[in-house]
């Protein structure tokens, strides 16, 4: 049975058996030729052999989920039962052991030291920067100069987020840093994730780049971190993300981070809230780009909610159909892989499941997957509005993740991406450049290819 029928998506009782390979394993390679070739396309294929989908990549056997149920199952019910699994071990050489690759225990404790700069009260101050660089970008613009949109949103999510972790002029040389080494790691990060470990002693320019890329940007925000704590030495009351988390005790033991640990956090926030966010909102300007009549309707909401002024905090909860085509944004151009591993042996659907066995899942494919959406491929802002059985299903829509390891900085997203979509249509109608054919990109989250575009006044 397929993995595209509602039947198949139940824990079925009956024998416990092997889950069906994919097609098109190779000698040696396994499946390691499509996925390098074509992932994107590969991940999707896999929902038409079942529910858990054996992959081969080298000699690594991973179970791919196509189903909502068992990714809640894995993330959510049966958490305490797997751990983070090897693509976030992959990619400690970027983030150490932050807790965007750590696990048990550790993650936990980790997680509540984090948690306080990411409370609302905190949000709401640093919407204001973010409300600034918004203001800055499109201040930036000349009406009818075509720009980037890539570069544009990239580097409004640096600016917001650079200043939201450091005071004063402390952030240059980290700002630079990022510029220079992000790309080069979301370039290898993919590649990094699903290749066999044996080829990252290669000396071939992919591992050369990528590993000088993390080392540079580990290296200077240790930097920053250091002379952080000599300029800022007997200031107080300070509320951005270094001073929170250089602040921030361990309720059990009285204990603060060490520099290096809080090293490792910062680079997940700046990457998080950088990258994936500026690919989100990229790609929310190429959608309104290619459907006016929606980019219409969310000018109309901003006129109405936010008026003539810039965007305040208050605003954001206000602008529902804008944030419809955020979230209508997030399912379409989703992340493309993550992985957990068992830690015991355990049965998941019927399919045993061995000890130490890697699991993966696509939020990507997932959010295309035709069972769970109506017309998949259409950007459509409205179905956020529906009801009926595709709202009540809510796990099966994961933008954020799940469980214990959701993303810590969700609502930091959403603010950054609002405020930046409402301010730009406070000013600007985007207009997509001509002769141009955008194409999504093997990444994290898959990246546009390119995305130029052409500001129109609105007045």
């Amino acid at each position: 049975m397929t993995g595209s029928g509602s039947m198949a998506r139940t824990e079925q009782p009956g024998p416990v058996v092997h889950a069906p390979a994919a097609p098109g394993r190779l000698p040696l390679l396994g499946h390691a030729l499509p996925l390098w070739r074509q992932p994107i396309a590969f991940l999707e294929s896999l929902r038409e052999h079942g529910d858990i989908v054996r992959l081969d990549i080298g000699t690594w056997p991973v179970h791919v989920l196509t189903s909502p149920e068992h990714v809640h199952a894995v993330l959510v019910q049966r958490a305490q039962q797997f751990g983070r699994g090897r693509i976030f071990e992959r990619l400690r050489p970027m983030f150490g052991n932050g807790i965007v690759t750590t696990d048990g225990d550790f993650h936990r404790k980790q997680r509540r030291m984090v948690q306080p700069a990411f409370h609302r009260n905190h949000i709401t101050e640093y919407a204001e920067v973010m409300g600034r660089a918004a203001e800055a970008m499109c201040a930036s613009w000349k009406a009818g100069e075509e720009v980037s949109m890539l570069t544009e949103t990239r580097r409004y999510a640096l600016s917001s987020v650079a200043e939201m972790t450091f005071s004063g002029g402390l952030s240059g040389q980290a700002i630079a840093e990022v510029h220079r080494s992000l790309p080069v790691v979301l370039e290898g990060m993919l590649l990094r994730a699903v290749m066999p470990k044996s080829l990252d002693l290669l000396p071939i320019p992919p591992n050369r780049r990528f590993d000088a890329a993390a080392a540079r940007l580990r290296g200077v925000i240790d930097e920053v971190i250091a002379q952080y704590g000599v300029e800022q030495a007997g200031q107080e009351d300070r509320h951005d993300l270094l001073s929170l988390l250089l602040s921030s005790v361990d309720a059990d033991t009285g204990a603060t981070m060490s520099a290096e640990q809080v090293r490792d956090e910062v680079i997940a926030i700046l990457f998080a809230g950088t990258e994936t966010s500026a690919t989100t909102l990229a790609w929310i300007f190429h959608e309104l780009g290619q459907h006016p009549e929606v980019e219409r309707r969310v000018q109309e909401e901003v006129d109405a909610v936010v008026g003539a002024g810039p965007v305040r905090p208050a605003d954001l909860p206000r602008l529902t159909y804008t944030n419809n085509v955020f979230q209508e944004a997030l399912r379409l151009h989703s992340p493309l892989l993550f992985t957990r591993r068992a830690l015991a042996p355990l049965t998941l659907g019927g399919v045993s499941i061995p000890a130490g066995a890697e699991l993966a899942y696509s939020p990507y494919a997932l959010h295309r997957d035709p069972a769970l959406f109506r017309d998949p491929a259409t950007f459509d802002p409205d179905r956020w509005e529906e009801e009926g059985e595709e709202q009540r299903r809510a796990h099966r829509f994961i933008p954020f993740g799940a469980g214990q390891h959701k993303c810590i900085g969700d609502s930091f997203a959403v603010w950054e991406i609002l405020t930046a979509v409402a301010t730009v249509a406070s000013r600007w109608t985007l207009v997509p450049a001509p002769g141009v054919t955008v194409r999504e990109l093997p990444a994290g989250i898959p990246q546009p290819s390119e995305l130029p575009m052409i500001p129109v006044s609105r007045h």
